[in-house]
């Protein structure tokens, strides 16, 4: 597979250009403007503010870089509470939820970083596929009325539902491919309704359960879901990050991602292909694990490519610039 480390944005046609129809979208090279003492290390999570501020939770030495719209660098925090940043969750109130996989824990925070509420005991994670919480949580969502859903997936295969002041109501999932199993529960949200969503990755699939944990239905046909943003609203949109095939004997084969589907109802309605396959060039994609939405509808995707690179490139290098966030403007029609 040739892979390319760059890609000029400019083409003889114009901009590059992913997706098609009414999602077609621009990947925006260099619009990060960050202080030298500043690096990003993997960005497994990215969340948008009421204000178009950009919240980019990733794996360097400051997990939490705080962005205008413009790019621009406004605010860093979080050194003293995380330690494998994993998921990222604003609710209705602006309040921040942070699934940190490294310390087992769920903070929640306002946006300048203050923390108003812990889940989980740091470095005291539950027995390894106990099905209490937490061990190496992945993802949190709200529920409309406040109640906190928590995927736990790296040593767990469960979701666990809290009150809004952190109190433990019930859980749900064992290891398994079964209705109501899970292999990876790897990101979840809640619609208005109060459905709860959680991408069960290495299920290949996106499984949908009531407030309770009842099994209702299931969305198939997708590959190894990672990351999820689903937007407001009775019909929602869900964005879907999925993560190319790391086996030897597949890895090559063309329709399988990375990529970032769209879809409505289960039904994939835009889609967004890695531009030449996977690689850290303009448009192109290694593992989406993050994305979110601004007001405008431009996207942002989080990456984890040190992690990815060697099982999709065994043996290569890694490049020197990596794909750890990108901003994908939406292309509106006049």
């Amino acid at each position: 597979m040739d892979v390319q480390d760059s890609r000029p944005a400019e083409s003889v046609d114009g901009p590059l250009v992913l997706g098609t129809g009414r999602f077609r979208y621009e990947p925006l090279d260099d619009w990060m403007s960050l202080p030298e003492h500043v690096v990003l290390g993997e960005v497994a999570a990215v969340a948008v503010d009421a204000r178009d501020r950009v919240y980019v939770f990733n794996r360097g030495a400051h997990p939490m870089v705080v962005l205008g719209p413009d790019g621009g660098f406004l605010d860093s925090w979080g050194q003293d509470l995380f330690t494998k940043p994993h998921g990222l969750h604003i609710g209705s109130d602006q309040s921040i939820y942070c699934t940190d996989e490294g310390t087992h824990t769920v903070c929640k925070c306002t946006l300048e970083g203050r923390l108003l509420m812990r889940i989980g005991v740091p470095g005291k994670p539950a027995p390894r596929m106990s099905g209490r919480p937490f061990n190496r949580c992945t993802h949190t969502a709200l529920a409309p009325n406040g109640d906190i859903y928590v995927s736990d997936g790296y040593g767990n295969a469960a979701v666990h539902k809290f009150s809004p002041d952190g109190r433990h109501l019930l859980s749900w999932g064992r290891s398994g491919s079964g209705r109501g199993e899970f292999n990876l529960p790897h990101n979840i949200h809640c619609d208005a309704d109060g459905l709860v969503y959680v991408a069960d990755r290495e299920n290949h699939r996106i499984q949908i359960f009531d407030s309770e944990g009842r099994y209702q239905t299931q969305w198939n046909n997708l590959h190894r879901p990672s990351a999820m943003y689903m937007t407001d609203g009775p019909c929602p949109l869900c964005f879907v990050g999925e993560i190319g095939p790391y086996m030897t004997h597949i890895r090559d084969n063309p329709n399988l991602g990375p990529r970032i589907s769209i879809l409505s109802n289960g039904e994939v309605v835009g889609r967004l292909d890695s531009h030449g396959g996977p690689g850290t060039g303009i448009g192109q994609f290694t593992s989406p694990h993050g994305i979110a939405l601004d007001s405008r509808g431009d996207m942002y995707v989080g990456e984890v490519t040190t992690s990815s690179w060697p099982s999709l490139f065994p043996g290569r290098p890694l490049p020197d610039k990596l794909n750890s966030l990108r901003k994908l403007r939406r292309i509106v029609e006049e």
